[in-house]
């Protein structure tokens, strides 16, 4: 595993899941019931079962078959007629396969955000995190990371849910995505993270001091505690709403009455850690 350059982590309010090019005619590459695809197979598997229990949306990316020449562009000059035009070679693994909660955009180009409307359908449901997985690892995964990352979308690259052409190329993928657009993780340490936000211990109660606050609102801004100051506006540190109101939400759901007029209103940790105190001397009268 390379070191991520990044600290990002995903979220499960913020984020999608992408199933990248699962189709047979791609899949075709490997041998069945054989590495990597077994595993491939299992990971996406458990992936899409847990963002399904958090309400991620799942996305799946598929190419059309029997594309005429005007429409391949210069896919055509690498990889010639493309996907014949039947199911064997368009469907979906069976083992994987779409359901009705599921979104299926068409693609045209190797990045999944190239042609199709899956950047807006994101904006739309105000998400801006892309979870990562499926083939190839080095093309089509990897463009549609370094896009996201170019449109301000924060990617995943799920490293042992992603598969590619050799051992070479995966690596390659990996090493890019870590350094330039990504972070990559196991699918086992997304499930974990993705759990651990949507019950952070850290949220479940009211911080007593100033670094207790500082931890949960450098948490969410994904930043180190040190670089957060007292007196700072929060706002111009990049506290969106939505991230503000998940603070709102925990502290009530603890007995605050604390609303986000109020966390907005006041947006520096001196002036939060004053309303805490306040709702801290309440519950002990």
């Amino acid at each position: 595993m390379p070191k991520n350059k990044v600290a990002w982590r995903p979220d499960s309010d913020r984020a999608i899941l992408l199933i990248h090019d699962m189709q047979n005619y791609f899949l075709r590459a490997y041998q069945e019931n054989e590495s990597p695809l077994s595993e491939l197979l299992q990971q996406i598997k458990a992936l899409k079962s847990s963002c399904r229990e958090l309400n991620i949306p799942v996305v799946y990316s598929v190419q059309p078959g029997g594309q005429p020449v005007e429409n391949r562009g210069l896919l055509q000059d690498f990889w010639g007629e493309g996907i014949a035009d039947n199911p064997e070679e368009t469907d979906i693994h069976s083992e994987i396969s779409p359901d009705e909660h599921d979104v299926v955009i068409t693609k045209w180009r190797y990045s999944a955000l190239k042609k199709t409307d899956l950047l807006e359908r994101m904006k739309q449901m105000g998400r801006d995190q892309l979870i990562i997985c499926g083939v190839y690892a080095h093309i089509g995964c990897l463009m549609t990371a370094s896009e996201a990352f170019m449109e301000d979308i924060q990617p995943f690259f799920v490293v042992d849910a992603v598969a590619d052409f050799s051992l070479e190329d995966h690596k390659m993928a990996i090493r890019y995505a870590a350094g330039r657009c990504a972070v990559t993780l196991s699918a086992e340490q997304l499930m974990e993270e993705l759990q651990k936000r949507r019950f952070p211990l850290s949220h479940h109660h009211f911080p007593n001091s100033l670094e207790e606050l500082r931890e949960q609102v450098a948490e969410m801004l994904e930043e180190d505690p040190a670089q957060l100051s007292a007196a700072e506006n929060l706002l111009d540190r990049g506290l969106d709403s939505i991230r503000m109101m998940s603070l709102v939400e925990k502290w009530r759901s603890n007995g605050a009455e604390i609303t986000f007029v109020d966390l907005a209103e006041q947006p520096t940790l001196s002036n939060w850690l004053k309303l805490l105190a306040h709702e801290t001397e309440k519950s002990v009268r």
